[in-house]
């Protein structure tokens, strides 16, 4: 018998005094049951940060990537199935990432691992044709602190200014700072 995903609900309060995104959202992940808490909230943090100010264009969504390879950990598609935004979590290969760069607009990799450095360094020059694609990094020791916020329900104010990320559940806070490793778009 196959495990089921389980459900989390989370109520985000976001401010994003870069973008001018300011939007309360309640999401609905579905965790695979290879997901860890960790992966799952910078999955959340990758919504956070891209979320439209509107949905005129579409909307951003969580994916199946653990359950469909061909699938981004969340994208944001219009009304036509375009993808505008393909977002892939983790360390993916060069392959994927320059699919993904012909398939949409617009992509991000969030890595959040510690081995990060030496993943980009490996594939760095493989991705030069893709002026579309962004690739950030997230410290390991501040993604391992935003896994411990994770909870089947949570309340999340999320505060981001000059490139800074604020999580924060009211009772415990982390402090995220994405390093961009790319000169993409």
């Amino acid at each position: 018998m196959a495990l089921k995903a389980t459900i989390y609900k989370a109520q985000l309060q976001i401010a994003d005094m870069d973008r001018g995104v300011y939007a309360d959202h309640n999401v609905t992940i579905a965790r695979h049951p290879s997901e860890a808490d960790e992966r799952m909230m910078i999955r959340l943090l990758a919504f956070a940060l891209n979320v439209p100010a509107d949905e005129q264009r579409g909307k951003l969504e969580f994916s199946k990537d653990l359950w469909d390879v061909d699938e981004p950990a969340l994208w944001h598609k219009d009304y036509t199935d375009a993808v505008l935004h393909w977002i892939d979590v983790g360390q993916p290969d060069d392959k994927r990432l320059m699919r993904a760069a012909g398939r949409a607009e617009r992509v991000s990799a969030y890595s959040f691992a510690s081995s990060t450095p030496v993943w980009w360094k490996g594939i760095e020059s493989k991705l030069t044709r893709a002026a579309n694609l962004v690739v950030w990094q997230i410290e390991a020791a501040q993604s391992q602190a935003l896994a411990k916020l994770a909870n089947r329900t949570m309340q999340l104010q999320v505060t981001i200014q000059d490139g800074t990320v604020w999580m924060s559940t009211g009772a415990d806070s982390v402090e995220i700072t994405p390093r961009r490793l790319t000169a993409g778009a």
